[in-house]
């Protein structure tokens, strides 16, 4: 603690001499041209000279002294028509000193707007820094609440799961289906939790990879099978199709699967959750030379156009009247894992009603074992 009291009284004591030093040196400045001002006619304006030290006080001293300095610059420019009094002076010579004060003036107003420009500068600077510094704060927090909110969980889906097989006795049919909510319930916090920790980790780390030659139609497959039980809580029908083709085809691209699963179920569970009861969802899966395509269109509500250049920004969820507000993290993380695979991102309304979501991705040319 002494150390440290010792260390800011240095500074102070460095800053004030060396405030000090500088005063002495305007004062210097001053008397080196108030000497040119007055040992030489009146016809010689020297007062410009002035501008130098006011500079240099409203550099490095206070505001009040920079314009004192500025004041007893013009008094001694204008003073010298009349001292010391000994030849006569024309009109010229009051003429070119009143300039030379209209200059000084000039040129103390100007420093000190430049002052008070310069302190709102770093104001505005330190706020902002603050401002990052707090944000990185939370962010850590929250980061570090969040994966230690999934102990907690998976000892409850666990518990949950026991339940169920009837590890704490028989579970009677009307405590199945409360059974069954909670472990939906439980499953659809650690799924957000989890999501909230990848988007942590992609921001500060980036998106790791693990690129491999997969189908779309496989993965696409697979997601449409495991999001049933959900559509049909809904009440929610799933179609899937080849676009144009009445055929299954291959959708081959080079990325990572469980990533692109996430992909596919987050527009999947978004698709069912906006969407009204007895409604379809339909998976359109378009194939291209360049690029395949995937689509997952509703028949909710639809987005209301401004909003739809925000919908993949984080936390975004919208004011529309669509059934259902997430956390705002599903369509971000998606967006984070399509433009990490180098590929494109979007949503667009549908006619008359309902909405689409879709990604493309490059295609890659041919997988070797479907060419054989």
């Amino acid at each position: 603690m002494w150390q440290l009291q010792h260390i800011f009284h240095s500074k102070n004591l460095h800053s004030k001499n060396r405030h000090l030093g500088i005063f002495w040196l305007v004062v210097g400045l001053f008397a080196v041209v108030l000497s040119l001002e007055f040992l030489t006619p009146p016809d010689y304006v020297f007062g410009y000279l002035y501008i130098g030290p006011i500079l240099l006080a409203s550099a490095h001293l206070s505001r009040k002294t920079t314009l004192l300095a500025t004041l007893i610059a013009c008094v001694l420019t204008l003073i010298n028509v009349w001292l010391p009094g000994i030849e006569t002076v024309g009109m010229p010579t009051i003429a070119s000193r009143i300039i030379a004060t209209l200059a000084l003036i000039v040129t103390g107003v100007l420093s000190d707007r430049n002052r008070l420009y310069q302190q709102t500068v770093l104001q505005q600077q330190a706020k902002l820094e603050a401002q990052e510094k707090l944000a990185s704060i939370r962010e850590d927090f929250a980061s570090a609440l969040t994966h230690d909110l999934k102990t907690p969980l998976l000892g409850a889906i666990e518990t949950l799961k026991a339940f169920q097989q009837g590890s704490f006795g028989s579970v009677q049919l009307s405590q199945e289906s409360v059974l069954a909510t909670m472990m939906r319930s439980h499953q659809t916090t650690l799924q957000m939790v989890e999501t909230l920790l990848d988007v942590y980790r992609n921001d500060n780390e980036g998106l790791q990879l693990n690129l491999a030659i997969v189908d779309l139609v496989e993965i696409a497959e697979e997601i449409t099978t495991a999001m049933t039980d959900l559509a049909a809580s809904r009440r929610v029908h799933i179609s899937l199709h080849h676009g144009a083709s009445d055929f299954r085809q291959f959708l081959w691209v080079k990325g990572d699967t469980l990533q692109l699963q996430r992909v596919m179920a987050n527009l999947l569970a978004n698709a069912i959750n906006h969407s009204p009861r007895g409604a379809r969802v339909e998976v359109a899966l378009e194939p291209g030379s360049s690029h395949q395509i995937v689509k997952v269109t509703d028949q909710g509500a639809g987005i209301k156009p401004d909003e739809i250049p925000y919908l993949f920004e984080r936390f975004y969820q919208g004011q529309s009247d669509r059934q259902a507000k997430g956390s705002g993290l599903g369509l971000y993380l998606s967006r984070q894992i399509i433009e990490a695979h180098s590929g494109t991102i979007w949503a667009e309304n549908r006619q008359p009603t309902g909405a689409t979501f879709a990604f493309r991705l490059p295609t890659f040319p041919c997988h070797p074992s479907y060419s054989a």
